[in-house]
């Protein structure tokens, strides 16, 4: 894809602590005279590349905040091209100690939670370029991330190196947006200034009505050059699948489905039945679970007023990463997020669970043994004795080649019930898809 994009679409990214104590453009708070700071606004609390957004949008998202009342709905589509929405980040590692400090993890390489956190907002910001009419007296659209493509780690991301984001329209449906973004960073050697792209992915956001709920259609696009072209027939494929797998046909599991869930669980019957005689190199599925709880604050919204996705992301890949970590022994690499699907959205006050456990290990390559954690998004509601799955993300974790060479193993995971072999087995059916199948 060409991401290149024009200066004027280009966001700096400054740190926190810098943009607080400068000078910040405000909006007219409806239940003040006075006017509120942008770093007062809701997800002002996520990270420094939310802050940029939200200034270089600061006159799209204040009528996002306070409509007009009765306001009408879009009564005419725009036809727009990718180039009007493209827009890019600029991290100045390099120059910017206290930015540097608040993406650093303790390896010094980025937080690749915050990452995750970082590319949802600017997805969000790119869909809100392309459906704004310009027009104050329309009400606005309210768009929502839908679902997330596989996500792919190619390049260890330095914390040390200026970082760039660079995303844009590719695809529209009626009413459905399709994103994609791609991290790149100069690459280390002092003579060669190229930049490799270290991460690929794509965004869906669905647009409603925000005064009915309803969907509503949102402007067309109009594809310039061979390369957009292309990319708006590729996604034009994805989405004609994903209306196969919701239209229900779609093949659950392959043929010998049986006998691949018997092989599973005769393991886990041993350590269930036997322990004393169960095989040392494996482990209960059930024994490598973690679980975090927290109540959704109101920091944690978006400009719509639930909670943020990218906020989600990066509660779930922090608690994936802290439980491949207890299970090998060893600090993980990250590796991948697989697709992920945004099932119903969370709320301010929501009491949100957050379950992970290793589904399962691939130990076939040796050099390079594959750590498979599910994270199950649930928001429980103690007044109803009820509970939702909101999300479930599936993150791919490796350790280094070093640890290997050491004679390091990794365990086989087992499952020891029914329930948990079948979900073994989906995830294993989903891996082994086309890749053009993987993003259903």
């Amino acid at each position: 894809m060409d991401l290149n994009s024009s200066p004027s679409n280009t966001i700096p990214v400054v740190s926190t602590f810098a943009s607080l104590f400068g000078s910040l453009p405000s909006v007219n708070d409806s239940n003040s005279s006075i006017r509120k700071p942008i770093a007062l606004w809701p997800g002002m609390y996520h990270s420094p590349v939310t802050n940029a957004l939200w200034e270089a949008r600061s006159k799209v998202f204040e009528r996002l905040l306070d409509p007009p009342k009765d306001a009408a709905p879009q009564s005419q589509l725009l036809t727009k091209t990718p180039s009007q929405s493209r827009t890019s980040l600029l991290y100045n590692f390099s120059s910017d100690y206290i930015l540097r400090e608040q993406y650093r993890d303790p390896w010094n390489e980025v937080r690749i939670g915050k990452l995750l956190e970082d590319l949802d907002a600017l997805a969000g910001t790119i869909s809100v370029k392309h459906c704004s009419d310009d027009d104050s007296t329309t009400r606005p659209l309210l768009l929502v991330t839908a679902s997330v493509d596989k996500i792919v780690l190619k390049n260890p991301i330095s914390v040390d190196i200026d970082l760039k984001i660079v995303g844009t329209v590719i695809w529209v449906g009626r009413s459905s947006i399709e994103i994609q973004l791609e991290v790149s960073q100069s690459k280390e050697e002092s003579h060669d200034t190229s930049e490799s792209v270290a991460v690929t992915a794509n965004f869906i956001f669905v647009a409603r009505d925000s005064k009915t709920g309803k969907a509503a259609p949102v402007n067309r696009l109009s594809p310039e050059t061979e390369r957009e072209k292309l990319l708006f027939e590729e996604a034009e494929v994805r989405n004609k699948l994903r209306k196969r797998k919701r239209g229900g046909d779609w093949k659950e599991f392959e043929n010998g489905e049986v006998n691949r869930l018997e092989q599973l669980l005769a393991e886990g019957r041993i350590f269930c039945d036997m322990p004393a005689l169960a095989n040392r190199d494996s482990i209960l599925l059930r024994d490598t679970r973690l679980e975090n709880s927290l109540i959704c604050q109101p920091q944690q919204r978006n400009i719509y007023g639930r909670i943020f996705g990218g906020f989600l992301m990066h509660r779930a890949f922090e608690l994936a990463f802290s439980t491949a970590y207890a299970f090998a022994g060893l600090v993980p690499c990250f590796l991948e997020v697989d697709h992920v699907d945004f099932l119903r959205p969370v709320d301010v006050g929501d009491f949100l669970r957050l379950k992970s456990c290793v589904l399962y290990t691939e130990l076939h390559n040796p050099e390079q043994p594959l750590i498979n954690i599910e994270v199950v998004a649930h928001v429980a509601r103690p007044e109803l004795r009820s509970s939702e799955v909101t999300n479930t993300f599936y993150f791919t974790f490796t350790v280094g080649p070093e640890a290997m060479k050491n004679g390091f193993k990794i365990r086989n995971v087992v499952p020891a019930t029914e329930e948990e072999a079948r979900r073994i087995l989906e995830r294993m059916d989903a891996e082994t898809l086309p890749q053009s199948d993987k993003s259903l």
